[in-house]
């Protein structure tokens, strides 16, 4: 998860909604978000859907490549 949570962050830094106007647009809670990007808690699919849409970001779930 610590790829997509790095993705995420990357997608906020870049981006110019702040943690309030993401907290407004998926009902995740501030101080909980800030968490998640620190690593000290964890992101239900369902949220990280709603982050996905609120930041523009497109979730792709595809099978593992074989020899790694």
């Amino acid at each position: 998860m610590s790829k997509i949570i790095e993705a995420i962050r990357k997608a906020i830094e870049k981006g110019d909604k702040s943690r309030y106007r993401l907290w407004q647009e998926t009902g995740i809670d501030q101080s909980h978000l800030r968490k998640v990007l620190r690593g000290e808690a964890r992101l239900s699919y369902e949220n990280l859907e709603r982050l996905a849409d609120a930041l523009d970001l497109e979730i792709i779930v595809r099978p593992k490549r074989k020899g790694k």
